[in-house]
């Protein structure tokens, strides 16, 4: 595994102090690696997990020629251009009970949906293009159908042998359905990821702590936990830590001992105050951004050694050489709640599906036509916070949230995703098309 320094020399033009978004995403992506632990979870159990192994399908499905229609099975070849059919049913088949006898010429089936077609027969005619006849019999207008209609062949859905499920695929209601229809009780899934949470700052209240002058309340701390649990992590809270060497080494030895990856949020900028990166230069291998986007300007990233408790490491990556299964990535975010969303959202996310085992990382993008003017220095990506709807000439448009600062946290409320204004990008003009990275269900 790669340190930072081979993962930073292999990117070109490689600047941290105006680190352009792509390269810092092409960094976590060399960064974060799979996890390794699987277990074995009952189908109901097994919704928002990631399959472990590529899912080979033991069966055909549907397992038979089947009806895709109630009405009457026939063989198709009695049909000929321009010319009525008369049929006469002589028997009936069912879903789950099937008809076993023989068909002569000018006779039919009555079949229920789902049924197995009856042998020698490869077509079915809806009961609505029937018309009974006075002797039991049935008459087809002509032309109303092709031989072969309305019947659903054995494995057109998935084939015995076949992969019915990718490896890594985040399991859906339907991906579970498929398992259940291929009569599978249990599925293998990665183990969950483990990701320890901790916010920085003296001015740090806690929800329900009184007020006090230049204190604010803990957003960062509800916000990323629950985009970490709508993620399916296994959450660690380490609560608030104030702005104290000791106390920060502390949490960040209680956090790497316990988790596959660190998130904190605060202390990543350049103030006096701001401990948490001199810290990490001491406890792993780290380096600090200043990302070329906006929000979300300084960023931490690394990796810190998980047997840090009751010790100061001055050089850990040394000491654990080649065993960086034994180190936990860390992600530092800046305290700005916006800025902590976008770039989770933008960067962090994606890395920690990867950890995950995930195949599809990004959040779904779309396009849509800017419904107003939005200012835009080239150099840098910008993510303004958007509301996509529907125009009254049914295409989509996007219009910004109003002001856009680091703080407004309401302003991600209102939101349904981040208008993506690309690095060389200029302004944007009214009708111009811009890209919007949906929040889907991250948020």
């Amino acid at each position: 595994m790669s340190t930072l320094a081979d993962i930073a020399a292999e990117l070109p033009g490689y600047d941290p102090s105006d680190l352009r978004v792509a390269d810092a995403t092409a960094f976590l992506e060399a960064l974060a690696e799979p996890v390794q632990g699987t277990e074995t979870l009952p189908l109901h159990e097994a919704l928002g997990r990631v399959l472990a192994h590529d899912l080979v399908s033991p069966l055909s499905v549907p397992p038979h020629d089947n009806s895709a229609m109630d009405g009457y099975a026939f063989d198709g070849a009695a049909l000929q251009p321009g010319q009525p059919l008369q049929l006469r049913p002589v028997g009936q088949a069912l879903a789950g009970r099937p008809w076993q006898g023989q068909v002569a010429p000018g006779e039919c089936v009555r079949i229920m949906t789902g049924a197995v077609m009856p042998a020698g027969l490869d077509t079915v005619v809806p009961q609505e293009l029937t018309t009974p006849g006075p002797d039991g019999t049935i008459a087809i207008a002509p032309d109303v159908l092709r031989p072969g209609a309305n019947r659903r062949l054995r494995g057109e859905d998935l084939q015995e042998g076949a992969i019915a499920l990718q490896k890594g695929e985040l399991l859906s209601p339907a991906a579970i359905g498929l398992a259940a229809s291929l009569g599978l009780q249990t599925l293998e899934v990665t183990r969950r990821l483990r990701v320890a949470y901790f916010s920085t700052g003296d001015e740090i209240l806690r929800p329900g702590e009184p007020p006090r002058p230049g204190a604010i309340y803990d957003s960062n701390r509800a916000t990323l936990t629950s985009l970490l649990a709508r993620l399916g992590a296994q959450v660690i809270d380490l609560g608030a830590v104030p702005d104290d060497p000791a106390q920060i080494a502390a949490a960040f030895a209680r956090a790497a001992a316990q988790a596959d990856a660190v998130i904190t949020s605060g202390g990543v900028s350049t103030g006096d105050a701001d401990h948490t990166r001199a810290m990490l230069q001491q406890l792993g291998d780290v380096v600090s951004w200043r990302l070329a986007m906006r929000p979300g300007r300084p960023m931490v990233v690394g990796r810190i050694a998980r047997a840090l408790e009751g010790k100061m490491a001055s050089s850990p990556i040394q000491e654990s050489a080649g065993s960086y299964e034994n180190q936990s990535i860390l992600f530092g975010l800046p305290g700005n709640p916006v800025a902590a969303m976008v770039c989770f959202l933008v960067l962090v996310r994606p890395a920690l599906l990867r950890m995950m085992g995930v195949r599809q990382q990004a959040l779904p993008y779309l396009q849509a036509r800017s419904s107003e003017i939005i200012r835009k220095r080239p150099g840098r990506t910008e993510y303004p916070r958007g509301i996509v709807f529907t125009a009254p000439d049914g295409n989509l448009q996007v219009c910004t949230t109003g002001s856009q600062g680091s703080g407004m946290l309401s302003s991600m409320v209102r939101a349904n995703g981040l208008i993506v204004l690309r690095h060389e990008q200029g302004d944007v003009a009214m009708g111009d098309l811009v890209d919007v990275m949906m929040f889907d269900a991250a948020l």
